[in-house]
């Protein structure tokens, strides 16, 4: 009896695990019966699990009754990327940044085919780019999103074409693997990355990556603004403030060589 119930809790593991990673596949709150048809779970079954994970806070159900990932897997995340307080030590940068440019600056952590926008800092303007905390956003139509492509290589911007089929989200989404593999590549060589209107239209974004101390990503540092108010100088900027962020949280590109 008791190889059963070992067996029968096992089960119920992998089988949460497996609806997790199905709702971090999209970028919005997921319908039970397409949880159901990606995981082959019936939805009575499916139901029952995402009902447990409610009320442990890993996943959340919204006013429409369609399931998103929820804020405990973000905290848990956070402290799996480095034993130092990423918010803490990324604030003071975003804020300086934000008085810099005058814009909305983005900390985001990579979950599954994902970036969750983690913590964000706003301007004082009646015109601005404003993204919510605890948003999702697909990899191939963020600044971010590409460089963490890129830097997975060839193979792994395959594979997430694959899983995803880059669906458009504007004209200007990379909705093609040669597209999209020229762009992450090059965004990788360079060190940072542009969205150039492919998650919203007037939307354009600068990105930059955060490492932590085994030379991990830890997450994404970025500027979105009205396309028109983007400037190239604030590259730099961004650069630097990924940079000693990094160093804060104990990369050494040396040592990593």
């Amino acid at each position: 009896m008791s190889e059963i119930k070992t067996e029968s809790r096992i089960q119920v593991i992998d089988r949460a695990v497996l609806l997790m990673d199905a709702i971090a596949r999209y970028s919005r709150p997921v319908k039970l019966k397409t949880l159901s048809a990606d995981t082959g779970l019936a939805p009575s079954t499916a139901y029952r699990i995402l009902l447990s994970l409610i009320s442990n806070r890993f996943v959340e159900r919204d006013y429409n009754g369609n399931y998103r990932l929820g804020q405990r897997l973000m905290q848990l995340t956070n402290r799996l990327h480095t034993d130092i307080d990423l918010r803490a030590v990324s604030l003071p940068y975003m804020e300086t940044l934000c008085e810099q440019m005058d814009e909305t600056i983005n900390l985001t952590i990579r979950e599954g085919d994902v970036v969750i926008y983690f913590e964000k800092v706003t301007p004082n303007r009646m015109m601005l780019v404003n993204q919510i905390v605890g948003s999702r956003a697909p990899l191939h139509v963020t600044a971010v999103g590409k460089l963490m492509l890129g830097l997975a290589g060839k193979e792994e911007i395959k594979a997430y074409a694959e899983r995803t089929n880059l669906p458009a989200y504007t004209r200007n989404t990379l909705s093609s693997l040669p597209e999209l593999e020229e762009a992450c590549l090059a965004s990788a060589r360079q060190g940072y990355a542009l969205d150039n209107e492919e998650a919203e239209i007037g939307v354009g974004c600068i990105g930059v990556l955060i490492h932590d101390k085994s030379g991990n990503v830890s997450a994404g540092l970025s500027v979105s603004a009205p396309i028109e108010r983007r400037k190239d100088e604030w590259i730099d900027e961004l650069k630097r403030a990924g940079e000693d962020i990094s160093r804060q949280l104990g990369f050494r590109p040396d040592e990593q060589k």
